[in-house]
């Protein structure tokens, strides 16, 4: 049993790198069989198709996306702490795994996309009492009224966009890797100080 687990946990970790790399499309199994020194029909003894292999592959990267989210949301904090902290493990995250939103965007905006239940995700935060936190925090003036879709969208830009843009900021910019690095670095304190700022109300003292 261990070994069988070992060889499904080997073509998991390369297939997984390789379809973040390329995606579904441009991922083949004989791609993950070579890099992985595992022949085709074992591969498919194991996870049946490519697809089936993908969708294993693409539920894990959400799991690990969303773990980093839900350990903040449970910390015994201020709702501004956490989301200070929020942000900056969400920027450290994606400085680790830069390729993951761009894998994550391209494959949900596939017209042959497998099914996908976001709603999951969402159960999971919901469960810390994070959007119970939140609209109480609204309810008493604390902070700015708008849609939980809006604020999401607010969080992705601000946080997920520098890594997706990457390629073409370093372009407009000439910027090295290790250039881009360290503007990253001070990307993360402006983003956080900037949505902080604008998210939460500060009551003027009398």
């Amino acid at each position: 049993m261990e070994k069988e687990k070992s060889t499904e946990d080997k073509i998991l970790a390369v297939a997984k790198d390789i379809f973040i790399s390329k995606g579904f499309e441009g991922c083949t199994t004989r791609e993950i069989a070579k890099q992985s020194g595992i022949n085709i029909a074992l591969i498919n003894y194991y996870f049946c198709s490519k697809k089936q292999l993908f969708k294993q592959v693409f539920r894990s990267v959400m799991q690990e996306f969303g773990a980093s989210m839900t350990e903040v949301f449970k910390m015994d904090l201020s709702l501004e702490g956490k989301f200070r902290i929020f942000i900056e493990k969400e920027f450290e995250f994606l400085a680790s795994h830069p390729d993951i939103p761009r894998f994550l965007i391209s494959e949900l905006a596939r017209e042959d996309k497998f099914e996908f239940d976001p709603s999951k995700i969402i159960e999971t935060i919901e469960e810390t009492g994070l959007f119970k936190e939140l609209k109480d925090a609204q309810n008493a003036g604390l902070v700015r009224d708008m849609s939980l879709a809006n604020l999401m969208i607010l969080i992705v830009s601000n946080c997920q966009y520098p890594f997706v843009g990457r390629p073409l900021m370093m372009h407009l910019n000439k910027l090295t890797e290790e250039e881009y690095d360290k503007l990253m670095f001070l990307q993360k304190q402006y983003v956080t100080d900037m949505m902080v700022d604008y998210l939460f109300i500060k009551k003027e003292k009398k």
